[in-house]
This record gives structure tokens, sequence and C-alpha cells, in this order.
């Protein structure tokens, strides 16, 4: 119990005297991030975290909303992206948008972003990433 409350508290879990905890958001996607990683369960997750499987389940609820977000995977080996190239129509810019050639611009359907030009390429990396994820 006493492993288990330092872990907790480790990932910013407050501990009230009465049993009662609470959990910030960066300790919740965490653990939902733990769920889906290959061969791990709920359940065993859950064990891990000293949470009830159906609460961990509403985590995952929250995430797949879009309400609670997941830490940024960090994978063991260098990430590609599939880049397809194809001509795009040109969409004239919006009015609110000033248009330079000095920003780089990410578009994936219907989804346009612009970045300023010192943007470090693993914050574009994970951004590309994100746009090509699937929701849980």
């Amino acid at each position: 119990m006493c492993a288990t409350n330092s872990f907790l508290k480790s990932l910013g879990v407050e501990i009230y005297a009465s049993g009662h905890r609470r959990w910030p958001d960066e300790a919740k996607a965490q653990a939902v991030a733990d769920t889906l990683e290959p061969g791990a369960t709920v359940n065993g997750v859950a064990a891990r975290y000293d949470v009830l499987a159906n609460q961990l389940s509403a985590w995952r609820r929250l995430a797949k909303q879009g309400k609670l977000v997941l830490p940024a995977a960090e994978p063991d080996e260098p990430v590609f992206a599939p880049l397809v190239v194809c001509d795009v129509p040109e969409v004239p810019p919006e009015p609110d948008i000033a248009a330079s050639e000095e920003v780089i611009r990410i578009v994936s359907g219907e989804v346009r972003i612009e970045l300023a030009p010192g943007t470090p390429a693993i914050r574009i990396a994970e951004i590309v990433h994100a746009l090509g994820a699937t929701p849980c």
C-alpha cells in the first residue's frame, strides 16, 4: 500500500486521509496511454495504478472524445510518416492569415496548420503523426 501511494504521489495524485484521490489529467492520460501499449490490458493497467477497471475505461472514453489529451509517444526508433505528393488546387489564403513564404504549412484534408519557420523538426513530426493517428 505504501509503495502504491508513493508511486501515485510521484504521478501527482493527491491522496486524502479519507482514501479519496484527486487525479491530475496528466496521470489519467498516462494510465490511458499505458492501456494502448501492445499486450496491455485495461485490467492489468488498472491494477498497476490501483484504480477500478471501469474508472480507467471512463478515462479512455474521455480520451476518445478528445477531453483528455494523451502524452506524445516516445518511440524507441525513428518514426516516419508516409508522404504523398500530389497537385493540390491553390486555395486563396483567408483574410486573417498573413500570406508569407516563410511559414511552414501542413495541409491534411480540410485541416490547415501554419507554423513559424523556427519550429523544431520533432514538433512538426509530432503534428504530422497526430494528424495521421486514428481515433481510439
